[in-house]
């Protein structure tokens, strides 16, 4: 018999009706920083196992990108990395869209939306009427969500900002969110199979812009941390993106992918 190979994730083995609920699906709504270029979407992405959506940070165009990969209605859950706008920005059209569906009857409970409630402490607004419900989280406290074990490190970043690990039956998956360089990283995420790291400069910017790293930050951490599979979004609106995964690869040895909207991967106890 063949062993799991690592860095590749192609699902091979499915049940017979054709799903294997142990596999994790990542999609990516969004990789844009700041604001999304033309069509796309602030870096977002959309978690699936079991059956249960999670989506990650809902800033401009999320919204849209997410309408292309399930009905509004099925999404299970939000959660918010921090405050500023390229990942909240649509949180007032998804209150308005869960507040139709509720109308239209294919909607019977609350969204439940994750967030901290430091710095500006926007927290109170993400809970509209009966249709979306605010659900405080703590950087000290791990908390279920659907089938994941949930776990938050705060980051280095212009506004607090926390980092996410989600541990599921088969996979750790961690997801950076906004920051600097930060040794607290590498512990948070030792060990991950996949983690999804802002690069929102280039080699020879680093430093340039507080609370953001160079994508060859991004490849260190990864390295430092022994992840498997790093992801990298958030990306600047100027230069050549394949720059930035290669200068990742200089100084991580695992797998390098950009992401991009409605890339899929899937995860697994996949036989290769």
């Amino acid at each position: 018999m063949s062993t799991p190979r690592r860095g590749i994730w192609i699902i091979l083995k499915k049940k017979q009706d054709g799903r294997n609920d142990d596999n994790v699906k990542l999609t990516c709504l969004g990789c844009w920083g700041a604001y999304p270029a033309g069509g796309s979407a602030n870096s977002s992405f959309l978690l699936e196992e079991e059956q249960f959506y999670l989506l990650v940070d809902c800033g401009s165009g999320v919204l849209s990108q997410l309408g292309k990969v399930i009905p509004i209605e099925s999404l299970s859950a939000l959660i918010l990395s921090h405050y500023h706008h390229d990942h909240v920005a649509d949180i007032g059209c998804l209150q308005y869209a869960m507040l139709i569906q509720n109308q239209l009857g294919k909607r019977d409970k609350p969204l439940p939306i994750y967030a901290h409630g430091e710095g500006e402490n926007l927290f109170h607004t993400l809970s509209y009427k009966h249709y979306t419900e605010a659900r405080r989280i703590f950087a000290e406290q791990a908390i279920q969500i659907g089938p994941w074990k949930v776990e938050f490190c705060p980051t280095r970043h212009t506004a607090y900002c926390l980092a996410v690990k989600f541990t599921g039956n088969n996979h750790t998956l961690v997801y950076t969110a906004d920051t600097g360089w930060s040794d607290e990283l590498i512990d948070f995420a030792k060990g991950a199979d996949t983690m999804i790291c802002e690069s929102s400069l280039y080699k020879d910017q680093k430093d340039l812009v507080q609370g953001h790293m160079t994508a060859a930050e991004a490849g260190e951490l990864a390295e430092k941390a022994g992840v498997k599979q790093l992801i990298l979004t958030h990306f600047p609106h100027y230069g050549n993106q394949q720059e930035l995964q290669e200068q990742a690869e200089e100084v991580f040895s695992g797998s390098v992918e950009l992401a991009k909207e409605q890339k899929i991967w899937i995860f697994g106890n996949t036989l290769l």
